[in-house]
């Protein structure tokens, strides 16, 4: 068991889990997790009714569906759709504790988990922090072309999409206009085509009729892939099939191509070729949260741990790190791929092996059952990958929609998005078309993102007839 060695005078704040005596402490083990993600909550869940007191700490109040993200970015869903209460998860759950905290380090010698306003004693603790997008060394490139994590991420992209377009439409000079509605996806794996795929529907369908001076529908969308092909997780033939669907609605695929620099103008790809937009998303690679590397064993050049065939690290059998966060080479040689269910399984797997231990066994090896692939293009087009078959097209979006439906966390939420995809099916709306964090009485607009030329000072004379009618749009 563990003991609690903070002593007087030190400046760690706090001494013990929140809410909980230290008899009740002293009684049963205490196992923290940290993280709310998809492994996370796994872990967490198969501890019901366990004689083990479990610390769930995260510093977000909700676990989040990443994989539905890309549509709050791109207006079909709003965030509570995809998100829920921590707290409300495990109402249920009677020994768990949900801590509201940013973890600032571990402790492995005093095992005890040290946040920003509190320090934990643990017994065992799961790591499940989950990764965050790497610029390959260029974080400057962040404020230019932000990633896709959580729900700031997403709301941000929704607006910079939003605010691109009406850009546009103020636009008087054609450069500038053609710049504002060109949209660069770096990366093209799941998230990268994914975003293509939903920015283009919404240009093409969603807000055809919504402007006076541009056809949205001439938006230019473009996917630029290092890899030599897009969606490179998956066979050759899908990756290929998936190229098809995204140029069949209008998106410019560019595979084998890496880019150089991003600007607040535009990006930069090798050979000197600079694409002119005011919308960059960044969706080409992740690095693991840097709590991994404080634990003093080896890491990956992502900055993953690199776990024993169990999860464990090297030396500290009582600590298992899992998901994004874990380097697992075990059984194919190569890491898992960053992917919820390898997360979840990781999960479960690590509340089996705290259980084993403590009935006086041995942590067991993890095996990561892979049970497919899917990924969407946009509406009725995507690919999936089940092993045993391999498909695109209408059948591919069908099985992709009901597995995500299948896989949200509550009822709710699962009647909710089912609902509003329908809705959106046959009448190509998306409701949340909101552009927020506006500044200066919502005068933002006329604020560029930084570095970028201002628009044109040459003032635009409102005409009682729209420059582009609607049945030239049509």
């Amino acid at each position: 068991m563990a003991e609690n060695t903070n002593q007087p005078g030190t400046d760690l704040p706090g001494d013990s889990t929140p809410g909980r005596s230290a008899s009740a402490q002293a009684a049963r083990p205490q196992v923290v997790v940290i993280g709310g993600g998809f492994g996370g909550i796994e872990a967490v869940k198969k501890f019901k009714g366990e004689e083990v007191d479990v610390t769930l700490i995260d510093r977000s109040n909700h676990h989040l569906f990443q994989p539905l993200l890309y549509q709050v970015a791109t207006a079909g869903l709003v965030p509570s759709d995809i998100a829920r209460p921590l707290r409300e998860i495990f109402r249920r759950q009677e020994n768990v504790e949900v801590v509201l905290s940013e973890v600032r380090q571990i402790d492995v010698q005093a095992r005890r988990v040290i946040t920003e306003d509190l320090v934990v004693p643990y017994d065992f603790l799961v790591l499940a922090c989950g990764a965050r997008h790497s610029y390959f060394g260029n974080p400057e490139w962040e404020q230019f072309a932000p990633g896709l994590k959580n729900i700031v991420d997403a709301v941000s992209i929704r607006t910079r999409m939003l605010r691109a377009f009406e850009i546009a439409e103020k636009a008087v000079d054609e450069a500038e206009r053609n710049a504002a509605m060109t949209f660069v996806i770096v990366g093209g794996g799941p998230t990268g085509v994914e975003m293509a795929g939903a920015i283009s529907e919404i240009a093409r369908h969603t807000m055809t009729r919504d402007f006076r001076r541009i056809h949205t529908a001439k938006a230019k969308v473009i996917v630029i892939e290092g890899a030599p092909r897009i969606l490179a997780g998956f066979a050759p033939g899908l990756s290929e099939s998936a190229k098809r669907q995204l140029e069949s609605i209008g998106v410019e695929v560019h595979e084998g191509i890496h880019v150089t620099n991003v600007t607040a103008e535009g990006v930069e790809i090798k050979g000197g070729q600079f694409i002119p937009a005011r919308t960059v998303v960044w969706a080409a690679g992740n690095a693991a949260a840097p709590l991994g590397g404080t634990l003093g064993v080896p890491i990956d050049k992502a900055g993953r741990v690199i776990v024993n065939e169990d999860l464990t690290i090297p030396g500290r059998p009582e600590i298992q790190v899992i998901g994004d966060m874990a380097c697992f080479t075990h059984q194919t040689g190569k890491p898992l791929p960053g992917v919820s269910p390898a997360a979840m399984q990781m999960g479960r797997h690590a509340t089996r092996n705290v259980l084993e231990t403590l009935a006086g066994g041995r942590p067991m090896n993890f095996h990561y059952v892979d049970k497919g692939s899917l990924a969407t293009i946009g509406r009725n087009k995507a690919v999936a990958d089940l092993n045993f078959v391999r498909f695109g097209g209408f059948l591919a979006w069908i099985a992709w929609a009901g597995i995500h439906i299948f896989y949200l966390v509550g009822f709710r939420n699962r009647f909710v998005v089912m609902a509003d995809w329908i809705w959106n099916y046959f009448s190509f709306y998306k409701g949340s078309r909101l552009i927020t964090g506006l500044q200066d009485g919502g005068n933002a607009l006329h604020h560029p993102q930084p570095g970028s030329k201002p628009l044109s000072a040459t003032p635009i004379t409102l005409m009682p007839t729209s420059v582009a009618t609607t049945d030239e749009k049509r």
